[in-house]
């Protein structure tokens, strides 16, 4: 499942993670313990991608921030998915 923040509030959430955590950096996240790589990191920073909803709630736990205070869609887990098998071509 994913967490889909509106416009630039995916950048504000992270942002108050890593202030309220004292990281000065993204890079800092990672010798705290968190299990991402920092390119995942990046692309979370920069809203190319969406937070899966397990890291999104373990941010909340790590820096005592409370998910009620955000405003965010939780979308489904096929979600982004393509979708299989060919259209019927007409001859």
């Amino acid at each position: 499942m994913r967490v889909k923040f509106p416009k630039n509030k995916q950048r504000e959430f992270l942002e108050k993670v890593l202030e309220n955590l004292g990281c000065p950096n993204l890079r800092e996240l990672i010798n705290r313990g968190i299990d991402e790589s920092y390119s995942s990191l990046k692309n979370y920073f920069s809203e190319r991608r969406l937070l899966s909803l397990s890291f999104f709630e373990n941010l909340c736990a790590l820096s005592g921030l409370k998910k009620e205070d955000f405003v965010f869609e939780i979308l489904g887990d096929n979600w982004g998915q393509i979708k299989g098998g060919k259209k019927k071509r007409k001859l």
